[in-house]
């Protein structure tokens, strides 16, 4: 199973003691270190809002493709409705030529609106706007010269698109918040899923797996073929109490900042020592107790890559490179040894 993280570079979005800035978050540290210890992908995602600094993702993972010899780059996720696809191919091309071919997309449609009105878009094309750019980014993807035609964007008449990436195919995945509809859709296109699990018990979300698995068969998609990955949010120290004290402030000022806006009822440190628990989706703990249930949700899941986000809030930038150090050294070894008697992992199938 391959193992990794992924952030949105979280900032602050007021000054003040504690403040973290843009230029502080967006360091490359982070990403290097994680390839320095063994770890086998990064992510980073699209935000346009105060809090986030990776509006231009494809940007930072760049910079670090230079700094960085093997680990994956992907971004997580890139917001394709609001996005041209044109142009996200030829950033993720550069990025697949400068990384030695490293690049992936991870492409969804976003968790925020910020992007919809920033980029002109109508948030009620949201859903057709996502399936018809994704259908032109799988035809550059796969057609150096292209003809495509849509409704909501410019047609194409045998136009080459460039520069080509290393990779024969540059793997697009497809990254989901947990409907029913976007899994199956994954699963028609024969592309790889990545689910994201913040909340609840994540043992919920596996008949969407089921789902995926069934929508690709029926399409004629062997589904071992396919791979999956669950994104999820926590953290490592040294000792459980360490990590969940370290860990809890900047995760629930997040969440409760995220929950006024939509609704939901503010978070306590009962509901986080709940979601870190056995069967909670918070992976937070020593080295020993993450790598225990990384290996527990893999029994339920049979997914192929875990993708943890530690960076959090205002999460100290020594400490998440601590945690990444714990995670490379002493978590990825033991996930390894336990996963490795199973089936074998699907590495980034392409098409």
């Amino acid at each position: 199973m391959e193992l990794g993280l992924y952030t949105f570079a979280d900032v602050s979005p007021e000054p003040g003691v504690g403040a973290i800035g843009p230029h502080e978050r967006l360091r490359i540290e982070e990403i290097e270190l994680a390839d320095q210890v063994g770890l086998d992908v990064f992510g980073l995602g699209e935000h346009h809002r105060p809090d986030y600094a990776a509006s231009a993702p494809v940007v930072a993972l760049a910079a670090a493709a230079e700094r960085t010899k093997r680990i994956r780059l992907t971004s997580a996720v890139t917001v394709l409705s609001s996005d041209d696809p044109v142009r996200v191919f030829q950033q993720f091309a550069t990025l697949d030529l400068l990384s030695g071919g490293r690049a992936e997309i991870m492409a969804g449609r976003g968790s925020f609106i910020e992007s919809f009105p920033l980029f002109g878009y109508n948030l009620e094309d949201y859903d057709q706007l996502f399936a018809e750019k994704l259908d032109l980014l799988l035809a550059i993807r796969d057609q150096v010269t292209v003809t495509w035609q849509g409704k909501l964007r410019a047609p194409i008449n045998s136009r080459g698109v460039y520069p080509r990436p290393l990779q024969e195919k540059l793997p697009v995945w497809i990254a989901i918040g947990g409907t029913p509809q976007s899994a199956a859709r994954a699963g028609v296109l024969g592309l790889p899923l990545a689910l994201a699990i913040i909340g609840g018990e994540p043992a919920r979300f596996a008949p969407l797996f089921d789902i995926y698995r069934e929508a690709a068969r029926r399409a004629g998609t062997d589904p071992a073929t396919l791979a999956t990955s669950i994104n999820v949010h926590g953290f490592i120290a040294e000792t459980t109490e360490q990590a969940a004290d370290d860990f809890y402030g900047p995760q629930a000022e997040v969440m409760n900042r995220i929950g006024r806006e939509r609704g939901w009822g503010p978070t306590s440190r009962a509901h986080f020592d709940q979601a870190r628990g056995p069967n909670g989706a918070l992976f937070v703990g020593n080295p020993e107790a993450v790598a225990e249930k990384i290996v527990a949700q893999h029994k339920i899941f049979g997914n192929d890559r875990f993708l943890l986000q530690m960076a959090i809030g205002t999460m100290p930038h020594a400490k998440i490179m601590k945690a990444i150090e714990l995670y490379g050294t002493r978590v990825a070894p033991i996930v390894r040894k336990e996963t490795a008697k199973a089936a074998p992992a699907i590495l980034a199938p392409v098409a």
